[in-house]
C-alpha cells in the first residue's frame, strides 16, 4: 500500500471528497469524524502522516494533536482549519502542527503540502531503511534528525519538527553563512513575516538546547542570516 495518511474531519462531504481524492493517488487513508474516536484509531493504525481538522465535536484538533505527540513525537501533521487569526495558527503550532491549511482548499494544495513534510521528514520511507538511525556527531552533542532527538551525556532532548529540521540545515552548512530566506523556504515554504518571527524563536530555542558547548555557537549574520560555528 502507498503512504498512509490519518484523516479526522466531521464533515462526511467534504471527508469523502478528501478520502476518495488521496486513495485515488495511491494514499492509504483512515478518516474518523469524532475528536474521541482519534486515539484508539491512531495507535492502530499507525500512519506516515495526520491531517486534522482543528474544529471537531467532542476534542479538537489542538488536543488531539498533542495527544499524538506524546505517542509519536516525529509523526508530521497538518492542520485544517477555517480559523484566520494569528493566535490560532500559533496555538496550533504550540501543539504540535508543522502545517495548516485554510479552508477552502484544493486538493491540489493539500498533497503537495503532504507530500512536502513528507520529504522532509522522511516519514513513508522503508522502515528498514538505514538512515532512520543515523546519528550526526555535533561537539559534546549527538544529533538524530530523522528521530529528533538531540542526546549530551545521559541526557536525551526530544526535538519538534521544525527544531530538527533547523538544526539539520545548520548542521549540514556548519562554518558557512546559511541565508534567512533559504532557511524559511525550505521549513516552511515561504519568507513571510510570521514565519519569520517563528525562526527567531527556534534559533532562540537551539541556542540554548546547545548551550552545555561553549565550543558551539550559532551566530546572527546582522541582515543575512545564520553561521553555526563548530569548532
Amino acid at each position: 500500500m502507498g503512504i498512509k495518511v490519518f484523516y479526522v474531519e466531521d464533515e462526511p462531504f467534504l471527508g469523502r471528497i478528501v478520502k476518495e481524492s488521496l486513495e485515488s493517488r495511491q494514499f492509504e487513508v483512515r478518516m474518523v469524524a469524532e475528536g474521541q474516536q482519534a486515539l484508539p484509531v491512531f495507535r492502530q493504525f499507525q500512519p506516515d502522516i495526520c491531517v486534522l481538522d482543528v474544529m471537531l465535536p467532542q476534542k479538537d484538533g489542538y488536543a488531539i494533536a498533542t495527544e499524538i505527540r506524546q505517542i509519536n513525537p516525529g509523526i508530521p501533521i497538518i492542520f485544517l482549519t477555517a480559523k484566520t487569526q494569528t493566535e490560532d495558527v500559533l496555538k496550533g503550532f504550540q501543539s504540535g502542527g508543522n502545517d495548516y491549511i485554510r479552508k477552502p482548499f484544493s486538493m491540489e494544495e493539500l498533497i503537495i503540502r503532504i507530500q512536502n513534510l513528507l520529504n522532509i521528514t522522511g516519514n513513508g520511507l522503508p522502515k528498514n531503511n538505514p538512515t532512520s538511525n543515523e546519528m550526526v556527531k555535533i561537539g559534546q552533542y549527538e544529533f538524530s534528525p530523522l528521530r529528533y532527538e538531540l542526546k549530551v551525556g545521559d541526557h536525551v532532548r526530544k526535538l519538534s519538527h521544525r527544531e530538527a529540521e533547523l538544526l539539520r540545515i545548520l548542521t549540514e552548512n556548519k562554518n558557512i553563512v546559511v541565508t534567512r530566506k533559504d532557511i524559511l523556504n525550505e521549513i516552511w515554504g515561504d519568507d513571510s513575516f510570521f514565519n519569520s518571527r517563528n525562526l527567531d524563536v527556534y534559533i532562540t530555542k537551539l541556542r540554548d538546547y546547545l548551550k552545555e558547548d561553549s565550543a558551539l555557537e550559532i551566530l546572527t549574520i546582522k541582515g543575512i542570516g545564520y553561521r553555526f560555528v563548530v569548532e
